[in-house]
């Protein structure tokens, strides 16, 4: 029962976290995005007092249940093992007990806590769990449910219906992309072997948990009265955590997954209050259970390259402006200072929060955020105005983000915010390099910081050219964006390290 209980919470917690990193329209965040909140190191660099103690004190009492149930990386890796058991039956049963690797286990959380600590919070963020699950959802399932997405709209626009809309699929940062796969082909390639080892050798959130768990008040116990040291326990033991030639389980790795108690048919193992004595020992039996399993995934590579099909036509179609002229693509100028979200408060602050988990990418209407190149902020989001413009009225990313590096502003306070300052580039005008009237960026300007002069103040009737008032800018980036200027607009947004109010 406790197993089944256990699976039933993982699943729905796992589904819900996993859509929050795959909806794009934000609909899920307003119902659970506290399943974000309450991951433990988005908790901690949130200052979340509230969540960790919860956190500990959950463990405390229960053991590693964070890691069996809340934890999307550690569902994963169970699921992948469980798919890995059921392509032969022998593989059931294919774990068993091994020795902790506490040398490896401590030297990375020494590492993990001083790159915390230095404020490389970028480098922390390869190893914490929760931004790992993100950066993969992010860059190597998210594509594949837009592309879904986009077959059934265009099959309802087939039928004049609007219940679903095209939405543009698009690669956001090369290396993070190779750091996300890169990282879920170790952790598959792990835990289809051995389960759970990446949690319990390499993952520093579960070697804190570990150390807290031994300390559980229920937990797991052999009672050597009714074991038959028939070994099933430990063959199914994903953690390795089970000695049968002693009778013990090292706690600083079991997961609470309760797969120990639903294999032994003897009873022999019991989650129970740590006070209460075990038997002694018995005799020696053994079991095999079998649970056949069979999905087909046709379907699903057929829905797949149909969409892809399908978005790739439908891209090709905005590449023409009325099917005359290609459009070349803008390219991202050379910022002195990257430009961070309204509520981040600068450069620095956003820094040291950020786990680099890409929630915020994921949410952004006009891909405005997507994840940064630079070694010192590596997969952490920074801003760019290629492909959209960061709309005043939005403020989805200070709404989902978990850990504090992007602080919650309303409307009003985000238009008063300014994240940096609009430069113009005259040399990449079209009024000097075309010879035609433009104004295109004071036109759009939401706060009204651009106006128009004459290239030749004795001439009313020359052409105009933008100036900015900086004073009055927030860098929003509708200049830039929606600068006609290829490849580099004329006027583009400079970052401020530290964010004004104006």
């Amino acid at each position: 029962m406790l197993r089944k209980i256990r699976i039933t919470l993982a699943a729905i917690v796992f589904t819900l976290v996993t859509l929050l990193f795959l909806d794009f329209t934000g609909t899920i965040h307003k119902w659970f995005g506290f399943l974000a909140d309450i991951q433990f190191l988005p908790a901690i660099l949130a200052l979340n007092s509230g969540v960790v103690v919860l956190l500990v004190i959950l463990t405390l009492a229960f053991g590693r249940i964070y890691c069996s149930v809340i934890c999307p990386l550690g569902v994963m890796q169970d699921i992948i093992s469980w798919f890995h058991g059921r392509t032969k039956k022998k593989n059931r049963f294919r774990f068993s007990w091994s020795p902790a690797k506490n040398w490896l286990r401590y030297s990375l959380l020494a590492i993990f806590i001083i790159a915390l600590a230095a404020g490389f919070t970028a480098f922390a963020a390869l190893l914490a769990p929760y931004s790992s699950y993100g950066r993969i959802v992010s860059n190597l399932f998210a594509p594949v449910w837009q592309w879904g997405n986009n077959l059934l709209a265009l099959l309802a626009e087939r039928i004049d219906s609007y219940t679903f809309y095209s939405t543009e699929v698009w690669l956001g940062s090369l290396p993070t992309f190779i750091i996300a796969a890169v990282t879920f082909a170790g952790i598959f390639i792990l835990a289809w072997k051995n389960g759970r080892t990446y949690c319990n050798t390499v993952c520093p959130v579960g070697t804190v948990l570990g150390a807290l768990s031994r300390f559980s008040l229920f937990r797991p116990v052999i009672d050597t009265g009714k074991c038959r040291n028939c070994g099933l326990c430990g063959r199914q033991c994903k953690a390795s955590c089970i000695n049968m030639q002693e009778h013990t389980i090292d706690y600083s790795r079991c997961v609470d997954c309760f797969d120990c108690i639903g294999t032994c048919n003897e009873g022999a193992i019991k989650y129970r209050p740590v006070w209460k004595k075990a038997g002694t020992k018995g005799k020696t039996s053994a079991d095999t259970r079998e649970t056949p399993s069979d999905n087909s995934r046709r379907a699903f590579i057929a829905s797949t390259t149909a969409a892809l099909t399908a978005a790739t036509v439908k891209a090709q179609e905005m590449k023409v402006d009325g099917g005359l002229a290609a459009i070349e693509d803008k390219r991202i100028p050379e910022r002195k200072t990257p430009l961070k979200p309204a509520g981040s408060s600068g450069i620095n602050p956003f820094s040291q929060h950020c786990t680099a988990c890409q929630l915020c990418v994921t949410v952004c209407p006009n891909h405005v955020l997507r994840p940064s190149g630079n070694l010192m902020t590596l997969m952490q989001p920074e801003m760019s105005y290629e492909k959209g413009w960061c709309r005043p009225e939005c403020t989805k990313c200070s709404d989902v983000c978990p850990s504090g590096a992007i602080l919650p502003v309303s409307i009003e306070e985000k238009s008063s915010i300014q994240i940096g300052h609009a430069v113009v580039v005259l040399e990449n005008c079209v009024v000097n390099t075309d010879g035609v009237s433009c104004g295109n960026c004071a036109r759009h300007c939401p706060a009204g910081a651009i106006r128009m002069i004459n290239t030749d103040p004795s001439d009313w009737s020359s052409l105009r050219i933008p100036t900015v008032m900086e004073e009055m800018c927030i860098g929003c980036g509708a200049c830039e964006n929606l600068c006609p200027a290829r490849p580099f607009s004329a006027i583009y947004v400079e970052g401020h390290e530290v964010h004004r109010h104006i």
